[in-house]
C-alpha cells in the first residue's frame, strides 16, 4: 500500500483545524471518526508540524521510555480508558509480546499488532502535552505514553533524536477489515457436559482462554452456557454500584482494559467515584478510568475455580459480544481471592426474569 501523499495529509490537516475550530471540545478519536478517517491516519496528518515518526522497535520504545522516570500510561478500547501514573522498568519482552510490570505500571503487550510509532506535541488550553503513541496498521491505538511535569525532558528529547525517522511521512495505514462476527450461541451439536466439567476443573485463570479455544466456543456463548452455575447475568447498573462498593469499603480491587495490543491492569483501593454524562469515572490521584455505562451491553460476575479456590470477576460486553474491562478482587498467586470482594461481587443485583 502506497503513503498517502504530501497533498493528502495536507488537506486532512487543515479539515482536522475546521473541526477544531468549529467545536474546540472534541478529543482526537472523535474528530477522525467524525472526519472518515482513522486516529493514526489523523494524528499522522500533523507530521512535519507538531508530529514526529519514530524509526524503531516498539520494544525498544518502550524499555527507552524508564530513562523518563515518572509518566502516564493510558490504554483504551471503544468504551473503557485506563490512565495511570508511574514509571515504566521490569520490561520483558518476547518476539511478539510482553511484560511491564514496575507497580503501578502493569502492562501485557502484544507487540505484533503495533506498526506506527508517533511523537506528539500538542496544546491543550494553555497545557502543552508531549506524548508517544502507538497504533496498530489500521491506525487504531494500541498504547499512549504522556509526559508528566515531573518526567525527564532531557531524556525524551534524546530519545525523539535517537529514533527519529530520516523520512518523515505519514505511515501506510490499511483499512480495517470488516470484523468477524462473536457467536451469541455454541456450535451446534456442542458438547456441554464436557466443556462444563473443564471449567470446573480449572486450576488456574489463565487456563480459560485456552479451554474456550480448545472447545471452539466464543465467550459470549460460553456464559450462556454457565449461567447458574460459573456465571452470572448482573443488572446494568451493577457495574457502577460495584465501583461505589469498592470505594465506600475500601475492597483492593484490580481492572484490566485490553485492546488488540495491550491490556493494562490496576490494582489497589480506589476513592472518587464519579458520573459524568454517559462515563463513569474513577478519579484518584495517578489513577482514571472512564467507562462508557450506555456501551455496556452486558454485566456478568464469572467464576474460575482455581487452586487456589474461586476467583470471582465481573466482566463488561459490549453490543458485538466483545470483552472490554475485567474487575476483580486483589490477590497473589496462591493466596485465595478477598472474602470482602465476593461478597461485594455477591450482593450486586443480577437481571431477573
Amino acid at each position: 500500500m502506497t503513503m498517502p501523499s504530501i497533498d493528502q495529509s495536507a488537506d486532512l490537516a487543515a479539515r482536522r483545524a475546521a473541526l477544531a475550530a468549529a467545536e474546540p471540545g472534541l478529543r482526537v478519536r472523535d474528530q477522525a471518526a467524525r472526519l472518515g478517517v482513522s486516529e493514526g491516519e489523523l494524528v499522522a496528518s500533523g507530521i512535519g508540524s507538531n508530529v514526529i515518526l519514530l524509526d524503531a522497535e516498539p520494544g525498544d520504545l518502550i524499555r527507552a521510555v524508564e530513562s523518563l522516570g515518572p509518566v502516564m500510561a493510558l490504554t483504551r478500547n471503544e468504551h473503557a480508558v485506563h490512565e495511570i501514573v508511574g514509571t515504566y522498568g521490569n520490561v520483558s519482552l518476547g518476539a511478539h509480546a510482553g511484560l511491564v510490570i514496575n507497580k503501578p505500571i502493569d502492562l501485557r503487550l502484544f507487540l505484533n499488532r503495533w506498526f506506527a510509532s508517533l511523537v506528539v506535541e500538542e496544546a491543550r488550553g494553555d497545557t502543552k502535552l508531549s506524548s508517544l503513541q502507538f497504533f496498530d496498521r489500521h491506525g487504531v491505538a494500541m498504547h499512549k505514553i504522556y509526559l508528566r511535569p515531573e518526567s525527564d525532558r532531557a531524556a525524551w528529547a534524546a530519545l525523539i533524536e535517537a529514533k527519529r525517522a530520516a523520512v518523515q511521512a505519514p505511515p501506510a495505514f490499511e483499512p480495517a477489515s470488516e470484523a468477524d462476527e462473536i457467536p451469541a450461541e455454541a456450535p451446534a451439536g456442542f458438547d456441554a457436559g464436557s466443556f462444563l466439567s473443564d471449567w470446573e476443573h480449572l486450576a488456574d485463570t489463565h487456563d480459560f482462554l485456552p479451554m474456550l479455544k480448545r472447545h471452539g466456543v466464543s465467550r459470549p456463548a460460553a456464559l450462556k452456557l454457565a449461567e447458574g452455575r460459573f456465571a452470572r447475568r448482573l443488572s446494568q447498573g451493577a457495574f457502577r454500584a460495584a465501583l461505589e462498593a469498592a470505594a465506600r469499603d475500601q475492597v483492593k480491587i484490580m481492572i484490566f482494559v485490553p485492546n488488540p495490543g495491550c491490556i493494562q491492569i490496576s490494582g489497589g483501593t480506589i476513592n472518587r467515584v464519579e458520573p459524568r454524562g454517559p462515563w463513569i469515572n474513577i478519579l484518584d490521584p495517578g489513577f482514571n478510568l472512564h467507562v462508557r455505562e450506555d456501551h455496556i451491553a452486558a454485566a456478568w460476575q464469572v467464576d474460575k475455580p482455581t487452586v487456589d479456590g474461586t476467583v470471582t470477576a465481573v466482566e463488561l460486553y459490549d453490543a458485538a459480544g466483545e470483552l472490554f474491562l475485567i474487575m476483580v478482587g486483589v490477590r497473589e498467586t496462591g493466596v485465595p481471592e478477598l472474602p470482602e470482594w465476593r461478597a461485594l461481587v455477591h450482593a450486586l443485583p443480577g437481571v431477573t426474569g
